[in-house]
């Protein structure tokens, strides 16, 4: 099905983001007691600062990254007030603050390649002469005490996914909201009425939810993972956020979408004849949803007229 939806894409116009299937993988693990990303150093995250010495604007995670983006708005960068705030993080860091209870490896390249600098676990340092100014991912060596399972519940988001980064061969542990941010602009056009794009936000996010809380999956060695970052599931590129696409995310975050009490595993297709799996009540269309928000409905007016029987709380 996912084949359909490429097809469709290669319509679109040079500035339209790609629309393809979301479809069917995702769940999660984490440590639990890390925050949401917010410009504070929270047990259960890996902080970057901009100044040495633990000093200046400071950004926090809660899990692997493994490329931060170099330009805004798409770039991770310094959260908190201080010197370096608003900058992107790549190259800019001088010290850092591993709040998390597992090593964090800080590489010198993208990819978790090139030299690097453990942090253990409670590791408050400076970053040495080859990493200062000059980091690019970081990874969190071990799965924590939470193993494959999700401290997400049918009423709390979970806090991170492990993706499956098909290409690399490799599984990473990311922020959940990140993940949904660097899903939704290549499953809807950014270009989109935001209204649609607060509906897709809502099927990502819940469609991601759904399987933090039931997968079971495996890599073929054997290492657990919630989602593909392919086709499979939900097309999940590092560093592709656009400033529209995470407006829609963070208007809707807090809202739940659900059926019988549970979150509603959300899918949806390019349109109602592109995928031959479509359920109707159980899937929606994206260039409906345009349509929709186009003729003035609101998010929650759409996802009503695609998915039956739902709460959204």
């Amino acid at each position: 099905m996912s084949s359909r939806i490429t097809r469709l894409i290669s319509r679109l116009t040079a500035a339209a983001a790609a629309i393809v299937l979301g479809g069917t993988v995702i769940a999660t693990a984490t440590p639990a007691s890390a925050a949401a990303r917010d410009g504070v150093c929270d047990s259960g995250e890996f902080c970057y600062y901009y100044n040495s010495n633990h000093t200046g604007s400071l950004s926090d995670f809660t899990g692997s990254l493994d490329d931060y983006g170099t330009e805004q708005p798409s770039c991770y960068e310094f959260k908190s007030a201080g010197a370096g705030q608003g900058l992107c993080i790549k190259n800019e860091a001088a010290s850092a603050w591993n709040r998390s209870s597992t090593t964090v490896r800080v590489h010198y390249n993208s990819g978790y390649a090139g030299s690097y600098q453990d942090l253990a676990p409670g590791a408050k340092v400076n970053l040495n002469a080859t990493l200062k100014n000059q980091n690019a991912s970081h990874r969190f060596l071990a799965s924590g005490p939470t193993g494959c399972t999700t401290d997400g519940t049918h009423s709390r988001l979970p806090t991170t996914i492990l993706v499956h980064r098909v290409s690399l061969g490799r599984v990473d542990r990311v922020d959940f909201k990140t993940y949904v941010k660097n899903v939704l602009p290549n499953e809807w056009v950014p270009s989109w009425p935001a209204e649609s794009l607060k509906a897709g936000a809502m099927a990502v996010k819940s469609f991601g939810w759904h399987w933090a809380l039931t997968s079971t999956r495996k890599t073929s060695w054997g290492e657990c993972y919630d989602v593909r970052d392919d086709t499979a599931s939900q097309v999940y590129r590092p560093g592709s956020a656009t400033a529209a696409t995470s407006a829609a995310v963070d208007a809707t975050w807090n809202t739940r979408m659900t059926r019988d009490g549970k979150i509603l595993q959300a899918h949806y297709c390019a349109t109602t004849t592109a995928c031959g799996a479509w359920v109707s009540g159980d899937w929606m269309s994206q260039y409906g949803s345009r349509d929709k928000a186009n003729a003035g409905q609101n998010h929650l007016t759409i996802l009503k007229a695609y998915y039956t029987r739902i709460v959204l709380s």
